[in-house]
């Protein structure tokens, strides 16, 4: 059969990180290549509690249609909890969305028409290229280093090429590389966007799982003219399976997403809408929240120790203040990808996320995203120590560097 495909799809690839799931019935691989949470630490209890309370005649609502918007006690829910946090919100600016990954295809399908500029990162999250892919944009890159986006750098970008309509960026914690934008970059970014009329979409899904530092406003609450859309999500603080996240804009942009919103799905699951609204009343979000950032400070600070201890010197890695990734930087030359196939997976039975995928425009090859959130600690020792064995073997002759921060 003769298929004729739209044009879009010629730019809708697999990704790295599906191509992983491939190997998941392998009991022997211990996989750091997912963003997953640590399902161990879902708060299983208090979420059967809330399903079987809901799961009645007497709330038979909860498996009917609802407001395409969200149920608003949700809005509400997460405005007084964006409030709290520092970016004042009202429920009428939330979108609830089937999690933040909808929000950027939703942003992406309202601003960008083929040839339209996006301003990414470099590297950037794979999942936001994924999403903007069938909408056929150009990318501009700006690259990153341990304070986040080098706004200087950003500044040059808009003045070589302007009419950039959209910038994607995660501040906190970034994906894949951990780090987190300054306060001053921050503020920059506001004050360029405000000049060359950019729409900024600020993706913060590990905002609340900061491990160390100072918490850093988001770009929402600098902004002065309504012109970021906030995203966050559920997924990494209660469970991914729930599927929810949400956007925050204002005015005319977030009418127009919710029209899209309409279009894509009519609604999110109103069950799973109902059971986190009914979770945040009864129980205290809070202290799971604060439970989890201690859980994942030891496995960060294990995987940190392991990869120092374990590789050889001349492999950088970056040291994350919150979030779930380390981002590693091989020697020039080195293929993390064939390395991956060759070596890693085969041999050592250890799966991570090769960097090049990461990249919009001119894609680096010796860099890996590694998670050390959804395994044990005694996994993070055994998978690093299985991987340093092989890339000593594999990395004996080059001549050994210093020890860097694992951004170019």
């Amino acid at each position: 059969m003769d298929i004729d495909y739209a044009r879009r799809m010629s730019s809708v690839r697999p990704s790295a990180i599906r191509d992983l799931l491939k190997h998941g019935d392998d009991s022997e691989l211990i996989s750091f290549g997912g963003g997953y949470p640590d399902q161990a630490l879902f708060p299983f209890d208090e979420l059967r509690a809330v399903y079987s309370e809901l799961l009645c005649r007497e709330h038979g609502s909860v498996l009917q249609y609802t407001a395409s918007d969200g149920l608003v006690r949700l809005r509400e829910q997460v405005a007084d909890r964006m409030s709290a946090d520092g970016t004042p919100a009202d429920a009428d600016e939330i979108l609830i969305l089937n999690g933040g990954q909808q929000g950027i295809e939703l942003v992406a399908k309202l601003l960008i028409d083929p040839g339209d500029t996006i301003i990414v990162e470099d590297p950037t999250f794979v999942g936001a290229l994924i999403a903007f892919a069938p909408f056929e944009p150009s990318y501009a890159t700006v690259r990153l280093d341990d304070h986040g986006m080098d706004t200087d750098h950003l500044a040059a970008v808009l003045k070589a090429g302007p009419g950039a309509k959209l910038l994607y960026t995660v501040p906190d914690f970034h994906n894949p590389t951990g780090v987190s934008m300054s306060l001053e970059r921050r503020r920059r970014l506001i004050e360029l966007a405000n000049e060359h009329n950019l729409i900024i979409l600020e993706d913060t899904p590990y905002r609340e799982l900061r491990y160390e530092g100072p918490r850093l406003p988001t770009l929402r609450s600098l902004d002065t003219q309504g012109r970021v859309i906030h995203l966050n999500s559920f997924s990494k603080i209660l469970a991914p399976g729930l599927r929810l996240g949400w956007l925050t804009a204002s005015g005319e942009l977030r009418e127009k997403l919710a029209l899209l919103k309409l279009a894509a799905d009519t609604q999110s699951g109103t069950l799973s809408m109902a059971a986190v609204a009914s979770y945040l009343t009864r129980f205290d979000i809070g202290a799971h929240v604060a439970g989890l950032r201690l859980a994942y400070r030891q496995k960060r600070d294990v995987m940190l120790e392991a990869i120092g201890r374990e590789f050889p010197a001349d492999i950088q890695f970056t040291r994350p203040e919150g979030g779930l990734f380390t981002w590693l930087t091989f020697p020039e030359g080195f293929d993390s990808a064939r390395f991956a196939a060759d070596t890693a997976l085969p041999k050592a039975k250890v799966a991570y996320v090769p960097g090049a995928t990461f990249f919009a425009d001119e894609q680096h090859h010796n860099h890996a995203r590694i998670n050390f959130t959804g395994v044990t600690d005694e996994q993070i020792n055994d998978g690093i120590g299985r991987l340093g064995a092989e890339l000593r073997a594999v990395l004996a002759q080059r001549p050994i560097g210093v020890r860097g921060t694992g951004l170019r």
